[in-house]
């Protein structure tokens, strides 16, 4: 089944609900950028938090999410928009170490928790919307959840998983973010409280392959359950030959004929889905007649 995300409420619409299923999404990007499995845990967990938040979005918005922890694994990149597209990259892909205490993959020990996530909205207005806290987990679920407690001000709760198979494929990847809406009543609060506290990791629950319907029916019983909205989910990225083109008639006169006697070529690299794309000496000599 290809990933697809929900969006959902319960309780008689006092809470919001999100769910995804990013098992493909998450795999796509290991493959693209040969990620190790802890590495494969921090993009995975940061890739399913940024699709959900872009959900949250409308029409053109988009946003760009950045964890900088100052771990090993170093900066992780994500975009997202309101269409389910999302893509994104870790600096140094090949991060691993043992398991934790618990068992489960060092997410914590690869990003770092000296640093800041931050995200940036395109609204589609003049200026930015950018919310910036500081890391107080490293796990990542818990620093989205303060991330949007914090810099947007509404009570949630973000769980995100990643499963790694022995051959560093992805075996499953998924979260939810729960929001109580304002006049949320307490024994509203003190169940979900409850189950989020009984209820198994993310990743297991995809593992057991339940559905993001299923998930929030986990967390809040079907009866309690209201479906609005299923959309598909996919890594997607907007690079192409033409824009890296337009890129590098940008550069100027001077620098096309540098690159032209000096390589005979030249090659653009993509940092969020690492694609290349190889400019021969003619396609050069052409640009440059266009930079004239």
């Amino acid at each position: 089944m290809s990933d697809y995300l929900v969006k959902a409420l319960a309780f008689n619409d006092q809470v919001r609900a999100y769910a995804v299923k990013s098992t493909e999404t998450v795999a796509e990007a290991q493959r693209r950028h040969y990620t190790w499995p802890t590495a494969s845990a921090a993009l995975g967990r940061t890739l399913s938090a940024t699709v959900m938040l872009g959900a949250m979005l409308k029409g053109d918005q988009k946003l760009t999410v950045k964890v900088d922890g100052g771990g090993p694994i170093g900066a992780i990149l994500a975009d997202g928009n309101a269409k389910g597209e999302v893509r994104g990259y870790v600096t140094n892909p090949q991060t691993h170490f043992d398991l934790n205490e618990n068992g489960k993959l060092d997410v914590r020990r690869a990003v770092g928790t000296e640093g800041t996530l931050s995200v940036v909205k395109d609204i589609g207005m003049r200026d930015y919307f950018t919310g910036q806290v500081p890391i107080v987990s490293g796990e990542l679920g818990d620093d989205f959840t303060y991330y949007l407690v914090t810099s947007e001000q509404v009570p949630s709760s973000v769980g995100v998983g990643v499963l790694v198979n022995p051959d560093n494929s992805i075996l499953a990847a998924g979260g939810f973010i729960i929001q109580l809406l304002p006049g949320t009543d307490d024994e509203t609060i003190t169940k979900i409280e409850q189950r989020l506290q009984q209820i198994p990791p993310i990743s297991k629950l995809i593992q057991r392959g339940l559905t993001p319907e299923e998930i929030l029916e986990e967390i809040f019983e079907k009866d309690n359950l209201k479906i609005i909205e299923t959309m598909p989910v996919s890594f997607t990225c907007t690079c192409s030959k033409e824009r890296f083109t337009n890129a590098i008639i940008s550069l100027g006169k001077a620098e096309l004929e540098d690159m032209i006697a000096t390589d005979e070529k030249a090659e653009a690299h993509c940092h969020f889905c690492n694609e290349k794309y190889l400019f021969s000496k003619e396609e050069l000599e052409e640009l440059l007649e266009e930079a004239k």
